[in-house]
């Protein structure tokens, strides 16, 4: 059978062009969390609530998960490493014109073209990762492809807070269009010279039957709710975080974004320690100790600590969720061979809508029930994630391995 993950050598080596994939995910990753820290002062620039300024993430995410089904077509039709290139210019764009908008509406319109932006990129990249790679080694070139669009989030994070402190949330999106433009012409030219596999020839009938292959394969609405859960329970609590801080009395938009790149730190460590911890574990075992930390991380902030042992709780609760989430995604990329794109573009199209719904239901909860009953409920489900999907989740071969 085909196993999704084997105990991986400790001295494996991957094509050059995982590092040109890594850098692409980190060009896009840039932004994807950048304006979590500055929230506070969009929505006071705005005159509007920062349950109202929190929806931009949620307009981010929407867009992001509606169009990975067409980008992951697309992919499989034109060629990943075409379409990735092509979105890395157009959030340039839409970044500096945030930077340029007058009213939240507007703001909020180029967010959504930056979602679109941003999705042809990450989801992308694991498929060419996994094109690359074999099985056995997958786990581990993930968790490197991974680590680009962790270092991003991670600046994207930290640098937007201390860039606001000094010239407004605008500067940070006109530096950061700034870098995604440059980041186009980089990859651009690196892709060029990168040995990478054409695209099939295919036609919408193929497409279809792509989409048959994928959900004939059991373990495929395990993946795909199991990252609609997680991005529901953890990554939508990232708007939160800065008003948290606020109401403790931390004003500084600095230390928000420390207290959010510690997630990103997090998911950095994980993707030094899973060659490591994955023959130790096994899958069951780093699903299940990846939902309780993460259970355990997000109780600890229903307490309301200090920014210091926030922050020390965000990185484990990155490092916790990544166990979780890099088993995910194998398990996704095995799901089928012909349509992996078109595979993991849906698994980030349900990732991304709990990210759409997150905010709303902890703007809800939080509005409605408190602080911790909301935090203490997304516990709960993270911990039952982890125990339940453990078993869920079996080893079987991509439907389409015969042909």
């Amino acid at each position: 059978m085909h196993q999704p993950v084997t105990k991986p050598s400790q001295d494996q080596k991957f094509p050059p062009a995982i590092n040109i994939i890594a850098l692409a995910g980190f060009s896009a990753a840039l932004s994807t969390r950048a304006l979590d820290p500055v929230l506070p002062h969009v929505a006071e620039d705005f005159s509007i609530s920062i349950t109202t300024a929190a929806s931009i993430a949620a307009g981010f995410a929407l867009i992001y998960a509606l169009v990975q089904p067409a980008i992951g077509a697309a992919a499989d039709l034109f060629g990943k490493a075409r379409l990735m290139t092509l979105c890395l210019a157009l959030l340039g764009v839409a970044c500096i014109l945030g930077a340029l908008a007058t009213s939240f509406s507007g703001l909020f319109a180029t967010r959504i073209l930056a979602g679109i932006a941003s999705g042809g990129v990450f989801p992308v990249a694991l498929g060419l990762t996994a094109d690359l790679v074999a099985p056995a080694k997958r786990q581990v070139a993930i968790g490197r492809t991974m680590a680009g669009s962790m270092t991003g989030n991670l600046l994207g994070a930290s640098a937007s807070g201390i860039i606001g402190d000094f010239i407004g949330w605008r500067g940070v999106l006109v530096i950061l269009g700034a870098l995604g433009l440059i980041a186009a012409v980089a990859v651009a030219a690196g892709f060029r010279g990168a040995a990478l596999t054409p695209p099939p020839k295919t036609d919408l009938k193929t497409l279809r039957q792509g989409y048959r292959t994928i959900f004939a394969n059991p373990n495929t609405r395990y993946c795909y709710s199991a990252v609609f859960i997680e991005g529901c329970c953890v990554l939508g609590l990232f708007p939160f975080i800065a008003a948290f801080l606020f109401d403790l009395g931390e004003k500084s938009l600095s230390i928000a974004g420390i207290v959010i790149a510690g997630f990103a730190v997090g998911g950095l460590l994980y993707t030094f320690t899973v060659s490591r911890m994955l023959p130790w574990l096994g899958v069951k075992g780093m699903m299940i100790a990846g939902g309780s930390i993460v259970a355990l991380q997000l109780g600890l902030l229903a307490f309301g600590p200090g920014w210091k042992l926030q922050f020390a709780s965000m990185l484990a609760m990155g490092w916790a969720f990544y166990m979780i989430h890099g088993c995910l995604q194998v398990f996704a990329s095995e799901l089928t061979i012909e349509a992996r794109a078109t595979a993991m573009s849906l698994h980030s199209f349900f990732f991304f809508m709990g990210q759409t719904v997150g905010p709303l239901a902890y703007g809800f909860g939080l509005a409605h029930a408190g602080k911790g009953p909301t935090l203490f409920t997304s516990a709960a489900i993270m911990l039952v994630l982890g125990l339940v999907w453990s078993r869920l989740l079996k080893p079987r071969a991509p439907s389409d391995a015969r042909a």
